[in-house]
């Protein structure tokens, strides 16, 4: 069996930071089963963030209306992206797993990372408007989310003043990774490591350590198949009748996005079910 690639997309700026160690096991870890492992230091990089008309080369297809999408698709399908967009996307092809690493910041990615995600995760080579969620064009990849927090735990939990973390993951791992396809994997979330001792913040490094052990047989996250919706113009992309029938009756909803103004499934986005039933 061929080694697996796995690309770490790592945003932090100090080479000093839990983040910086957390990236650190994961290529010493990763290396040592024989993956063939590649960084995307972003910051040491200078990565552009902002996606702009510069990620063209030559003409715009239309000019008096620059719509972003549409000109780097066409772009993308004449080869005419910006060098540093085609390097990233040479790295994502070769990827198995894309561990991306990074602190959380207004309950988000860093600007960077999510410019990383904007201009790398192009219209045609990760999705199209026919290929998006179970279709994308990532979908024989994986990808996790392993990130810092600045609160501890409690403040994320379902009566928490942050939130459910599950609703705060929705859009990040929903909304841009699944979208492209991605196998989805738990989150690694690294709790207040800022404000941890350094024994809590060794425990944390060692539980990741031993995660990466067994982290690209792990099984996804439950999204919900685009099978279970009527994907017609007319119908509005909704779930079947079926299936709400069908959910109806049930304690929860599908999903964190799908509720159907029911419970959340519990930690519907931090962990994977014993057996996919999407």
């Amino acid at each position: 069996m061929a080694p697996k690639t796995v690309l770490i997309v790592y945003a932090h700026h100090s080479p000093s930071s839990f983040n910086a160690a957390a990236k650190d096991v994961a290529v010493q870890m990763l290396t040592a089963r024989g993956c063939k492992v590649i960084v995307s230091d972003l910051y040491a990089m200078g990565f552009h963030a902002v996606a702009t008309e510069a990620d063209i080369k030559g003409k715009l297809k239309n000019p008096e209306h620059f719509l972003y999408a549409e000109e780097t698709f066409t772009a993308y399908k004449e080869d005419r992206l910006s060098d540093d967009i085609k390097e990233e996307h040479l790295k994502v092809a070769q990827a198995d797993l894309i561990i991306f690493q990074f602190p959380l910041y207004w309950f988000s990615y860093p600007a960077i990372v999510k410019g990383w995600m904007e201009r790398v995760l192009t219209r045609g080579f990760a999705y199209t408007l026919q290929n998006t969620y179970d279709n994308g064009l990532c979908k024989d990849k994986k990808a996790v989310l392993s990130f810092t927090t600045g609160a501890p735990e409690t403040k994320f939990q379902p009566d928490g003043i942050n939130g459910d973390v599950n609703v705060l993951l929705w859009p990040l791992q929903n909304g841009v990774l699944h979208f492209c396809g991605f196998q989805v994997l738990a989150p690694q979330i690294f709790w207040g490591p800022a404000r941890a001792s350094p024994s809590e913040r060794k425990a944390m490094l060692e539980a990741w350590q031993a995660r990466l052990k067994g982290l690209l047989e792990e099984q996804p996250l439950s999204f919900a198949s685009s099978k279970l919706f009527d994907l017609s113009v007319q119908a509005g992309a909704r779930l079947r009748p079926e299936v709400k029938e069908t959910y109806a009756s049930q304690p929860y909803g599908l999903t964190t996005g799908q509720h159907l103004g029911k419970p959340l499934p519990p930690n519907n986005q931090t962990k994977a079910p014993p057996n996919d039933k999407h």
